[in-house]
C-alpha cells in the first residue's frame, strides 16, 4: 500500500512539474530573448508558483494557524485554477500557432517578391570608360578608399522575428483567456448562489401537504477562503424564499469549530416554518464531525444522525455521510427508518448521491443530495459525472426521485465555471391535488 501511495505521489509531482515546464516554455522561453531580464523574471515566477501552491494546500490540511491558511490559501488555490485554464488555452494555441506562422510566412514571401520586382536596376560601368573627375582635381591622385564599416552583430533574421511574434500573440491570448475565465468563475462564487425552483410530485404525499417548500442547500464550505460574509449571503438568500423547511445536506465546513465557529454564526438567522435540519457531509469527517453536530445544534439547526422526524404529510429522514464509516458513524438506514409507517411519503437528506441505491431499496420517495458541485469547474465536471449517478438536477430511479443541488460554495479554488452555485427550493406536489 505504501509503495502505491509513493508511486502515485511521484506521478503527481511529475505531472505538475511537466505542466509547469510546458508553461515556462510557451510563456517564457518562446516569448523572451535569451539572457534578458524578462526571461529571468518569468523563470523565477514559474518556480515560485508551484512551491507556493504546494505550501498552501499542505497547510490547509495541517494543524497550522488559521491566519496562515488564509494567507497562503488564496494564491495557492487561485493558481491551481489558473493553471488548469492556462494549460487548456495553450493547448488550443498549439492548433493556432502553425496557421498563424503560415499566414506570416506567406505575407513575407509576397512582400519579398514585390520588393524584388520593383527595385531599380543599377547600370554597370562601361569597361574602359574614363572615370569622372572633379574639376580642378588631379587625374593622378587615386580616389580615397571608402571607410570600412564596422562589423554588425549577428542578425537573427526575419524567421526568428516571426516566431517570436507568433509566440507572443498565442501566449498573450492564452494568458488573457485563462485570467478572464478564472476571474469570471471567482465572481460566480463571491456573489453568492442563485435560487432554483423545482417541483417534485410524490405519490404518497397527501393533498394537505401539496405545495410544501423545502430550501435545499449543500456544500457551503466555510473555510479559510469563504467565511462569515459568505455564510451571511447564503442565509439572506434562503430566507428570501420564505421556505417551509430548510435542509442543509452536508459539507458545511472545512475546518474546526475553533477556527470557523464565528464564520458559521449567521446560520442562527435561518428562518422557516418548520425549522432547519442538517446532515453531515464527507468534509465534516476531515475534522471533528461530532463537534460540528453539537455546534449546529447550538445555532438552532436540528441534526439528523441516522434519524427521522415526522413533518406535516411526510417523514423527513437523515443519514450520516458514508465518510463516517471509518469512524463507525456511517449511514444506517435501518436505524433511521425504524418501524415507520411506509404509507407515509418520505424525504431523505443524504449528502452523496451514491446512496440512491440504498434509498430505492428502502422505499424512499425523494432523496436530497449535494456533494458533486455540478463539477464546479469545466472540464472537471466530466470526472464528477463519471463518479456520481447524477451530477446535478432531478432524476428518477425506480420509484425514488433524486435531486442533486450544485451547492452554494466551492471547494479548493473559489472558482466555478459552467456550474453556477445554487440554493434550490424543492416544492412537493401531491398527485391527489
Amino acid at each position: 500500500m505504501i509503495v502505491v501511495v509513493v508511486l502515485m505521489a511521484l506521478a503527481a509531482i511529475a505531472l505538475v512539474a511537466g505542466a509547469h515546464y510546458y508553461i515556462w516554455r510557451r510563456l517564457v522561453r518562446d516569448t523572451t530573448e535569451a539572457g534578458g531580464t524578462a526571461r529571468k523574471a518569468g523563470t523565477v515566477v514559474i518556480i515560485v508558483l508551484p512551491v507556493l501552491t504546494f505550501a498552501g494546500v499542505s497547510v490547509g490540511r495541517a494543524d497550522t494557524p488559521f491566519a496562515l491558511k488564509q494567507i497562503l490559501g488564496w494564491p495557492a488555490y487561485m493558481w491551481l485554477a489558473t493553471l488548469l485554464y492556462l494549460l487548456l488555452a495553450l493547448l488550443v494555441g498549439e492548433a493556432v500557432r502553425p496557421l498563424l506562422r503560415r499566414v506570416l510566412d506567406r505575407r513575407a514571401a509576397t512582400a519579398g517578391g514585390t520588393a524584388t520586382e520593383s527595385a531599380p536596376v543599377e547600370e554597370p560601368a562601361t569597361v574602359g570608360a574614363p572615370a569622372a573627375t572633379t574639376p580642378g582635381a588631379s587625374a593622378d591622385v587615386p580616389p580615397t578608399a571608402p571607410a570600412t564599416p564596422s562589423a554588425p552583430g549577428p542578425d537573427p533574421g526575419p524567421d526568428h522575428s516571426r516566431r517570436l511574434f507568433v509566440s507572443r500573440v498565442v501566449g498573450g491570448a492564452a494568458a488573457a483567456a485563462a485570467l478572464a475565465t478564472v476571474g469570471y468563475g471567482t465572481a460566480n462564487v463571491l456573489r453568492g448562489p442563485s435560487v432554483k425552483r423545482v417541483t417534485v410530485p410524490l405519490a404518497k404525499l397527501p393533498r394537505a401537504a401539496h405545495g410544501y417548500r423545502i430550501a435545499v442547500v449543500s456544500d457551503i464550505h466555510l473555510g479559510p477562503l469563504l467565511g462569515r460574509a459568505h455564510a451571511q449571503r447564503i442565509v439572506d438568500t434562503i430566507n428570501s424564499t420564505n421556505p417551509d423547511l430548510i435542509a442543509v445536506v452536508g459539507d458545511l465546513v472545512d475546518g474546526t469549530v475553533a477556527d470557523l465557529g464565528p464564520a458559521a454564526e449567521p446560520l442562527a438567522g435561518l428562518k422557516s416554518r418548520h425549522g432547519s435540519y442538517f446532515v453531515t457531509g464527507n468534509h465534516e469527517y476531515f475534522g471533528d464531525a461530532g463537534e460540528w453536530v453539537d455546534h449546529v445544534r447550538e445555532l438552532g439547526l436540528h441534526p439528523l444522525e441516522n434519524a427521522r422526524v415526522e413533518i406535516d404529510g411526510f417523514d423527513l429522514v437523515g443519514v450520516n455521510d458514508i465518510a463516517g464509516e471509518e469512524e463507525g458513524e456511517g449511514p444506517d438506514f435501518a436505524k433511521a427508518l425504524g418501524d415507520r409507517d411506509t404509507a407515509r411519503a418520505s424525504v431523505l437528506m443524504a449528502h452523496q448521491p451514491v446512496v440512491i441505491h440504498d434509498a430505492v431499496k428502502h422505499g424512499i420517495d425523494l432523496q436530497l443530495s449535494g456533494h458533486t458541485h455540478g463539477g464546479q469547474m469545466w472540464p472537471v465536471s466530466y470526472i464528477a459525472q463519471a463518479a456520481n449517478p447524477t451530477l446535478a438536477g432531478l432524476e428518477q430511479y425506480g420509484d425514488t426521485a433524486l435531486y442533486v443541488t450544485r451547492g452554494a460554495g466551492a471547494w479548493g479554488p473559489p472558482v466555478r465555471v459552467g456550474a453556477p452555485s445554487d440554493i434550490t427550493v424543492v416544492q412537493l406536489a401531491s398527485r391527489q391535488a
